[in-house]
């Protein structure tokens, strides 16, 4: 083992200091956090469906465990003159998690990724209470070649109290600190930038044929609305646009802005001749729209494996490089399960929606302010360019909200996390699509035994289930997110 790696581990198996939150669970920070993650489970906002749940009351969104104890932007306070607020940091971590941090800087592992995250919920956090956390280093791992850089693995393990000393969690957390541009392909690429020809640019898309009577159409698709041919005459809606109405045969056309949703009607997938301009093989469909035109279009963020006839889409709009929009279509959102599923409807081998999530700049940055992780990669473009990657990316603790989100929509309200644990992969940048997917794996009788084994309002209630499901996010560079969840459901209605 060399000096260095030693040094590293040298205060593996340190417990710090217990590390106490600076606010109190408050509804502000719940509110910001829901509104980031779009998650609208009634318990986390709203008084009068959550004082006849099963916890009583308000609680905390289970995926904010960690977020409580975030530091904040402590160092921007200082640069602007701001007195710092008070250290949370003990001495006892400055010589462990701290210092191991602090001496990967300094060798030049400046770049930082989150790898893993498992949080185990002993019962939710409710309003007014103030968390704690008592952090321990774990392992750091000998030095290894990523795909990001060549760097170490830092794991550490937290437990989670109330001030009044009442556990309610834990976290095994593990990041990645590289050194930037050293990943697998660094060397591939900078042979490649050497090179004297300049690379052969991308295959771009057709260009869209417009004439007088379809100029509606892509001006609608510029302006992000997706416009239906209509007659001024007798009403009657048509696509592809024409130059006369059909039915009545008249000349006097307009169009109606289409709401985008619809069901697939049809469905094939082009494997020849090969587009390369469309990467994998394109996906083709025929949805018909709630207004009852047909639209021939690409279905977009969902293996062919995943769609069937019938089933729910939703229109975006494609921005090329070339300078034109153009409406495609993806697999729509399912509405929120407003009841909570109960244990006997559940069964091994259950399928869960396909959920979309569009990556936005905006929604990165909000939902690593609503996790308060103001690490510089997540909403700096140019610190994340510096630090070995080509855009900023959503945090590992975005992406466990938005993780435990696509659960508890399937789930219902009241289903109860016993844990959540992920795996990040691909990162998440602005401009791409994340899909979530997933299924029930397991499905074990359990008792509801007091606080959050099934309500914190106290037993009385019938044995319900322990279910575990797993799931993956994937977006266009492979599967971002991997991981399973437990949680607890009723064997009867709770409400």
């Amino acid at each position: 083992m060399t000096d260095f790696l030693e040094q590293l581990r040298a205060g593996i198996g340190v417990e710090g200091s217990a590390q106490v939150a600076p606010d109190l669970v408050n509804i502000p920070m719940i509110r910001h956090w829901c509104e980031a993650m779009d998650e609208a489970n009634p318990n986390f906002l709203d008084e009068e469906f959550a004082a006849a749940g099963p916890h009583g009351g308000i609680v905390s969104p289970p995926a904010m465990l960690n977020a409580w104890g975030m530091p904040g932007v402590r160092i921007k306070r200082e640069e602007m003159g701001h007195p710092p607020p008070p250290p949370i940091e003990s001495e006892t971590e400055r010589e462990t998690y701290g210092s191991v941090l602090g001496l990967l800087d300094n060798a030049g592992y400046l770049g930082v990724v989150a790898t893993n995250s498992e949080h185990i919920y002993h019962r939710y956090i409710r309003l007014g209470e103030r968390v704690k956390g008592t952090q321990k280093l774990v392992d750091v791992s000998e030095e290894k070649q990523t795909a990001l850089g060549i760097g170490h693995f830092v794991t550490t393990e937290t437990e989670y109290q109330t001030t009044d000393g009442d556990p309610v969690g834990s976290m095994f957390f593990r990041i990645l600190k590289f050194k930037p541009h050293t990943g697998r392909d660094a060397s591939k690429e900078g042979a490649e930038n050497a090179a004297d020809s300049p690379a052969a640019p991308p295959a771009m898309r057709p260009k869209p044929s417009m004439n007088q009577d379809s100029q509606f159409f892509w001006q609608g698709a510029a302006a992000k609305e997706l416009r239906i041919q209509k007659c001024n005459s007798c009403g009657r809606l048509q696509h592809p646009p024409g130059a006369r109405c059909p039915a009545c045969g008249s000349m006097d056309l307009g169009w109606k802005v289409a709401t985008g949703r619809g069901t697939l009607y049809s469905h094939c997938q082009v494997h020849y001749p090969p587009l390369p301009a469309f990467g994998k093989p394109p996906i083709v469909g025929l949805v018909e729209l709630e207004e009852g035109v047909r639209v021939l279009t690409n279905i977009t963020d969902c293996a062919y494996s995943q769609i069937s006839i019938g089933m729910d889409m939703q229109a975006w709009f494609y921005n090329d490089p070339q300078g034109f929009s153009l409406p495609l279509f993806r697999p729509a959102r399912q509405p929120r399960r407003t009841e909570t599923l109960l244990a006997g409807d559940i069964s091994e081998g259950d399928p869960m929606p396909i959920c979309p999530i569009p990556l936005t700049v905006t929604g990165i940055v909000a939902t690593a302010i609503a996790t308060r992780d103001y690490q510089d990669v997540h909403h700096d473009r140019d610190l994340a360019h510096q630090k070995g990657s080509k855009d900023i990316f959503m945090n590992i603790l975005s992406s466990s909200g938005l993780a435990s989100r696509y659960v508890s929509d399937w789930a219902g309200p009241d289903a109860i996390f016993k844990n959540l644990k992920i795996r990040l992969g691909a990162p998440n940048h602005p401009y791409d699509c994340m899909t979530m997917s997933g299924k029930v794996t397991e499905v074990k009788s359990s008792a509801a035994s007091g606080a959050d084994s099934g309500a914190d309002s106290g037993g009385g209630q019938a044995d319900g289930a322990d279910v575990t499901v797993e799931f993956a996010g994937i977006n266009s560079l492979g599967p971002h997110i991997t991981g399973s969840a437990t949680l607890y459901f009723p064997a009867n209605p709770s409400r």
